[in-house]
């Protein structure tokens, strides 16, 4: 009986190519990423501006009511949500910064660094109604 004569197929890839195809997907997630972040950043920071535009809203009824903003949460029914650095779901501090009887200045801060910069994200709302960013993140 004659020899083992088969024939392999070679129609498959080598592992150089292979590696270059990994490194070229491995360098295009890499360009990718810090567009996702910014998106990322942006949802998040939907959150400040929501909380805020609630508070505006429980500061105008309580204006409606007693001729004046409140400089204490509690007063005008807000109540912060856990923070996530506590267990819970809200990335943001809330706070009244000043209140006085025609004008009131409302800071939401978060809690995390989103892109790991080191800066917090702030936004902040008076009685405009107008949430503004303050610090980037």
């Amino acid at each position: 009986m004659g020899g083992n004569n088969i024939a392999y197929d070679e129609n498959g890839f080598s592992l150089t190519e292979v590696l270059v195809v990994i490194v070229i997907i491995g360098i295009l997630v890499l360009l990718a990423i810090p567009k996702f972040t910014t998106i990322i950043t942006r949802a998040k920071s939907t959150e400040a501006k929501t909380i805020l535009k609630h508070l505006h809203m429980l500061q105008q009824a309580y204006y409606y009511e007693h001729n004046r903003y409140s400089a204490i949460l509690a007063d005008v029914g807000f109540e912060q949500v856990t923070l996530v650095t506590e267990g819970g779901e809200a990335r943001y501090q809330v706070e009244i910064l000043h209140a006085a009887s025609s004008e009131y200045l409302a800071q939401a801060r978060a809690v995390i660094d989103f892109d790991k910069d080191g800066q917090f994200n702030i936004w902040q709302i008076d009685q405009s109604g107008l949430p503004k960013q303050i610090v980037m993140d």
